[in-house]
C-alpha cells in the first residue's frame, strides 16, 4: 500500500555494491538520458541459480530510487528466469506511479535484465575462453 511507497522512497533497501569482479555477480547499468536518471543493479546468484542478495544505487528522482529499492527486493529469493518475468508495470502499479514517473520503472526493468543477462554471460566458460586468447 502507499505507506509501504513511502518507506521505499525514504528508506531504500539494498544500496551499495556487490563484488563486480565475482563469477556469480551480474551488474547492470542504465540509463535515461532524457530525465538524467542512472541506475546500477547488481544480483548475486548462488550454485542453484537462485539470487540470495541484490544491491543497487541509483542517480535519480526519488520514483527511479524507489522503483529500483522494490527490484531488488523482489529478485531476492527468486530464480534467474523468475526475475526476468518481472514488468515495469507491476513495479509502477506497487509504487503508485503517476504515467509521467513511468520511465523509472522501466528503467527498473532494464536494470534486472541487465544484470542478469551479464550474469548469465560470466556462465559461459566458452567465451571467456576465447577471451584469454
Amino acid at each position: 500500500g502507499p505507506a509501504q511507497v513511502v518507506d521505499h522512497y525514504e528508506n531504500p533497501r539494498n544500496v551499495g555494491s556487490l563484488d563486480r569482479n565475482a563469477k556469480n555477480v551480474g551488474t547492470g547499468l542504465v540509463g535515461a538520458p532524457a530525465c538524467g536518471d542512472v541506475m546500477k543493479l547488481q544480483v548475486e546468484v548462488d550454485e542453484n541459480g537462485k539470487i540470495i542478495d541484490a544491491r543497487f544505487k541509483t542517480f535519480g528522482c526519488g520514483s527511479a530510487i524507489a522503483s529500483s529499492s522494490l527490484a531488488t527486493e523482489w529478485v531476492k529469493g527468486k530464480t534467474v528466469d523468475e526475475a526476468l518475468k518481472i514488468r515495469n508495470t507491476d513495479i509502477a502499479k506497487e509504487l503508485c506511479l503517476p504515467p509521467v514517473k513511468l520511465h523509472c520503472s522501466m528503467l527498473a526493468e532494464d536494470a534486472i535484465k541487465a544484470a542478469l543477462a551479464d550474469y548469465k554471460l560470466k556462465q559461459d566458460p566458452k567465451k571467456e575462453e576465447s577471451e584469454k586468447k
